[in-house]
């Protein structure tokens, strides 16, 4: 009888734990707190928006002010309070943003044949598959560049033997543009993984750097961001690469973690600091396949600060219409890439919002620890054309940014495919700089 009893009072232990976790898992679940932007209507103020979460009993965790917005982790009973208070004009996903890809079979099996064939032009507009953006190991059919026929009105800067023109670079005619600018001066903020600040091919063009996930350092812990560094601006010096613009200035903002991947708000706020700075380009070798308002209207409001943005059009090809935000977005110039035989690599993200292409395969720059990687995918396309803005802009600082597109557009190489796959065209570094 005791014995039955002792089994009695296990059991009836047994399933007094098992309610309270199945309640507290319960609770936890229905209390889950999700990252939201809570943007406000233009006429609150800090103090009324302190008041707002106050009553509420929410946590700030930072300030959008570009789009009067703060960012917290809601749940969903404080959601619904939100969404019933006037001073609250919307709330939005804190959704997550990505530069580093996740493989696919191109990355796997380099091989295959459509890894590295050109795509035919889509014939139809499907809804994109949302996708994460890989990046392509392809190997490119080296082509040679013709010299231009203008004659440039100074001596280029010389290169060393041991420090090459990487074919990106020349296939852009960047080279020829350095008679008559070399982006002197234009501040180039780079929203990605951070820079490797002691890098010997950067370290004299970075002039600033900042971390917008965390108080810690600035530093690149991945190498995307560096890569995409060196590509616009790597030093003209007598070893590693040159870059498309060697004497812009470049600024780190980090907004990407090691493994590639951030979030909106991280992204927002690097752009309310590149406004306040008076950067004069923005590069943003990343995206989402979620289009949200407040990305949209940050994104506005930088192009009406007046500073261009160039994004990467995505590696979600050949799914038509696969554009990534922010490269959707009309205020961008929104790069595809090719390889070095001018084929539009089957991975390039397509749509109508596609502005130009630019060297994306095997690309040839600077990594971590100051050392050198070949990379390839639209993130390395997009700095190409950053690069040439900030040629551009070295001698043109008052134009507008829908100017610069219009102008980038109109001094392209044509290429024998649809706009969808590479917009205008090839930009060239050369015809944009002397563009009237």
């Amino acid at each position: 009888m005791i014995f039955k009893q002792k089994q009695l009072y296990r059991v009836l232990i047994f399933i007094l734990v098992s309610s309270f976790c199945f309640f507290s898992k319960t609770t936890t679940a229905f209390g889950a707190r999700e990252r939201q932007i809570i943007v406000f209507r233009p006429e609150v103020v800090d103090i009324q928006q302190d008041d707002v979460f106050s009553r509420l009993q929410i946590v700030s965790e930072r300030r959008l002010r570009l789009i009067n917005a703060r960012t917290a982790r809601l749940t969903e009973a404080q959601m619904v309070r939100l969404q019933q208070d006037p001073r609250v004009l919307r709330i939005d996903p804190d959704v997550e943003i990505f530069a580093l890809p996740r493989q696919n079979l191109c990355d796997r099996y380099p091989w295959l044949p459509w890894c590295s064939q050109p795509t035919p032009t889509p014939t139809a507009e499907p809804t994109p598959i949302p996708t994460s953006t890989p990046t392509p190991t392809v190997t490119p059919i080296p082509t040679s560049t013709p010299t231009p026929t203008v004659t440039p009105t100074a001596t280029p800067t010389p290169v060393s033997e041991s420090q090459p023109i990487p074919w990106g670079v020349a296939r852009i005619n960047a080279d020829d543009a350095w008679a008559v600018a070399s982006g002197s001066a234009v501040k180039v903020a780079i929203l990605d993984t951070g820079i490797d600040i002691d890098h010997p091919d950067l370290d004299d063009n970075l002039k600033g750097c900042l971390n917008f996930i965390s108080g810690r350092s600035c530093d690149d812990d991945n190498g995307h961001g560096t890569h995409v560094a060196g590509i616009i601006a790597a030093e003209d010096n007598s070893f590693g690469v040159v870059g498309v613009a060697p004497r812009a200035w470049l600024y780190a903002l980090k907004v990407l973690d090691k493994r590639g991947s951030g979030y909106l708000s991280d992204l927002i706020e690097a752009l309310d600091w590149a406004v306040s700075q008076k950067m004069a380009v923005v590069n943003m070798s990343l995206g989402t396949s979620i289009d949200v308002t407040s990305f949209r209207e940050a994104v506005a409001r930088v192009s009406q600060a007046g500073i261009v943005q160039v994004a990467a059009a995505g590696n979600s090809g050949p799914t038509a219409g696969s554009v990534n935000y922010p490269a959707k977005y009309p205020e961008v110039i929104a790069v595809a890439a090719i390889d070095a035989a001018d084929q539009v690599p089957s991975w390039s993200s397509r749509g109508t919002e596609v502005d130009l292409a630019a060297p994306g395969v095997a690309i040839y720059s600077t990594y971590l620890r100051g050392g050198y990687q070949t990379l390839s995918g639209t993130s390395m396309s997009a700095p190409h054309v950053t690069g040439v803005v900030a040629l551009r802009l070295e001698n043109h600082r008052d134009e507008s940014p829908s100017q610069v597109k219009e102008i980038l557009k109109n001094s392209v190489d044509l290429l024998p495919f649809d706009s969808t796959l590479v917009g205008a065209g090839l930009v060239n570094g050369y015809q944009a700089v002397v563009a009237h």
